[in-house]
Order: C-alpha cells, then structure tokens, then sequence
C-alpha cells in the first residue's frame, strides 16, 4: 500500500485528525477479524454495519431466501454521518456503493480464494443460493468491482485473506497506512 493520507476526496479536508477506513468484501473473507484487530491495534473505532443494523432497527425486515435484514442504506448513512466526520473510524461491512465517498480515506477490499471461501461460508450454515451467490460474488469480483466504481481508484486497495498470516500481515499494512495517514490541507 503506497497511497499516503488525505486522498479520500474532501475526507481527509473535513477537519478529521485520524482517518476511517472502509473493509469490505464477500462475507467469510476476515472483515470483522481484520477490522477488530486493526481498531486494537490503531486505536480505532470498530463499526460493524451488520451489528448496527440490528442493534438500531435499520432494515426493512427479512429477505427469506438469502436469511439476511433488508438494509435501509439511508438510516445507515444517517445513523453514521456524525461519527464518520468526526474520523477514526474502521467501517466492517459487504457492501460500499451506498457510503458518501467523502467519508473514507481508504477502502480495503478482502478477497479470499474461493475453496477456502467455500469451506468458511459452509462453516458458518450457508447453503443454496446464500451460499452459490456469495461464491459468485468472491468469482466475479464484485466487490472490488463496486469498490472501484465507488470511490477514487487510488483510495482502493485488493488484500489477500487465506490466512491468518494473511490478516495478520494486512492488519500490520494498515496499522502502518494509519500512521503515515494525515489530513489533506
């Protein structure tokens, strides 16, 4: 990860004295273990949107076929806004088109290799279409796809997530990302 502070559009101008951090990517590639670690270790604030959403009500009920809340993104913008200007903040969720781009000033997509994948989805209950859909989702790219057509290309970075050696390392990128981060002027 060679990109410094402050790229994140107006982000890093708003005033923010530490940076938020969007982790993204198909459900089972490390998003909360990576995200609680990096907030131990970068004295940041760990959001898990998915936590949110049921904490606080922001859905607009259950979608049987994929066992999941239907987010409403706008309660979720609105329920984040004032954290997200006042900064250091790790957003864990997987999905990113729906965030104001000002908000981050990097967004870190996890990918994960799809048999390892398969076997962490699997792990966890999924089956039938929850389970092919996000399988496709991690196939395709998708995430990363969304990611780049969100935000500038040069705030988005691809990080491999096997492993606990892999998440491990990545939490040491972005602890090191962090401290180099500073507020554009």
């Amino acid at each position: 990860m060679e990109k410094s502070g402050g790229g994140g559009g107006d982000g890093g101008g708003s005033g923010r004295k530490k940076p938020n951090i969007l982790i993204t990517g198909t459900p089972g590639t490390g998003k909360t273990t990576t995200s609680s670690l990096l907030a131990d270790a970068a004295q940041l604030r760990h959001i898990n949107v998915g936590d949110l959403v049921k904490q606080k009500n922001l859905h607009d009920g259950w979608d049987e076929d994929l066992q999941c809340h239907v987010v409403d993104e706008d309660l979720v913008c609105d329920e984040l806004e004032d954290m997200m200007e006042e900064g250091g903040n790790i957003v864990d969720y997987h999905g990113c088109d729906f965030f104001p781009e000002r908000w981050f000033d990097c967004v870190v997509v996890l990918r994960t290799d799809n048999p390892i994948l398969y076997d962490r989805l699997s792990n966890r209950g999924y089956t039938g279409s929850k389970l092919s859909n996000n399988i496709e989702c991690e196939i395709f790219q998708v995430l990363l796809e969304e990611a780049k057509a969100s935000y500038p290309e040069n705030i988005v970075v691809a990080l491999q997530s096997d492993s606990i050696e892999d998440m491990s390392k990545n939490v040491e990128t972005l602890v090191d990302w962090v401290r180099r981060w500073s507020p554009a002027s």
